[in-house]
């Protein structure tokens, strides 16, 4: 049995816990209870989220063991200071748990406590910069999903503590668990820690249902050619008034935004495999490789293999 404690904090965020259906399901998955999920905090009795609702909790103490310890977060951490108590108990289990996660904005009772120093971490962006100006000891990367640094993980903000989960089940229980949970979970797809926080079509975000079909369709095959005329019709527009539409709601034109989304998929697709730069090319329509190292020096100011190589490094 493998022991996962939550520590809770009076107007905690309430996605949070919601990561505790990640835990529940692998043990629907695995048919038998690998996992046993308990509530904690200070005080004990209940603690109230953000929103109001309230959630039953043990009391932390010196007979508190979990394998897993994970510190959730508050909406304003910088004005929401950690009970010392929390942070005295966050330094006595950290040697002694399997691993110490932070959720969001939990990793600022990580720093606080002084277990990032020296580590790789990450945090929601909004809060990013606050936390390497307040704790230039930490290795802060704004942009990534999660962060393993040893026994230490951290995640970005809300639904990235579900791809945290996810890969604790991945690494306790296998990949093939980890998929069926991320299924039942009807997730369109499970992120790795190194994806970035920012996603182009949220950045993107048309506010009508056909330039969202139309960006659909070309996430879906940016493998080939993309043009005008195909958007058009996957929206049902006039290749003119489509281009005049897109560019109103996003705007972007559309060559612009199929560039934006062709860059996210090589740079997810160059961090999750290992596929020779020409393939990643192929598959996410550019021309060639040279033509892709150019807009990578358009995008992030720096070539494929530089992305790979940070990859390896961090690996």
């Amino acid at each position: 049995m493998h022991r996962i404690g939550y520590v809770l904090t009076e107007g905690f965020q309430v996605l949070s816990i919601a990561t505790q259906s990640v835990f529940e399901f692998a043990n629907i998955v695995a048919g038998e209870p690998f996992y046993e999920v308990e509530n904690f905090s200070v005080a004990g009795g209940e603690v109230r989220a953000s929103v109001g609702l309230s959630v039953a909790t043990r009391a932390l103490d010196a007979g508190s063991k979990a394998d897993t310890w994970i510190f959730t977060g508050v909406i304003q951490p910088l004005i929401r200071p950690t009970a010392p108590a929390e942070l005295a108990f966050a330094r006595r289990v950290s040697p002694r748990a399997r691993r110490i996660a932070a959720i969001c904005t939990g990793s600022f009772v990580l720093a606080e406590a002084g277990l990032l120093s020296g580590r790789r971490a990450t945090t929601h962006w909004a809060y990013a910069r606050d936390m390497q100006r307040l704790y230039p000891d930490i290795h802060v990367e704004d942009d990534r999903i999660y962060i393993i640094d040893g026994p230490v993980w951290t995640s970005a903000g809300m639904t990235a503590g579900i791809d945290l989960a996810l890969a604790m089940v991945e690494k306790d229980l296998g990949a093939e668990i980890a998929r069926s949970v991320a299924h039942r979970l009807v997730m369109h797809q499970r992120r790795s820690g190194g994806q970035s926080q920012h996603s182009e079509l949220l950045d993107l975000a048309p506010k009508s249902d056909r330039i969202q079909r139309a960006l659909d369709y070309a996430r879906k095959n940016l493998h080939q050619v993309l043009t005008v005329d195909d958007l058009a019709e996957s929206a049902n527009l006039s290749p003119r008034q489509f281009s005049r539409v897109f560019t109103a709601e996003t705007g972007q034109s559309p060559a612009k935004a199929i560039e934006g989304l062709r860059l996210e998929a090589a740079r997810l697709m160059i961090e999750q495999s290992r596929h020779p730069l020409e393939v990643v090319a192929r598959e996410t329509g550019f021309h060639d490789r040279r033509h892709m190292r150019e807009a990578f020096m358009r995008g992030f100011g720096l070539p494929p293999q530089a992305v790979r190589r940070e990859v390896r490094e961090r690996g």
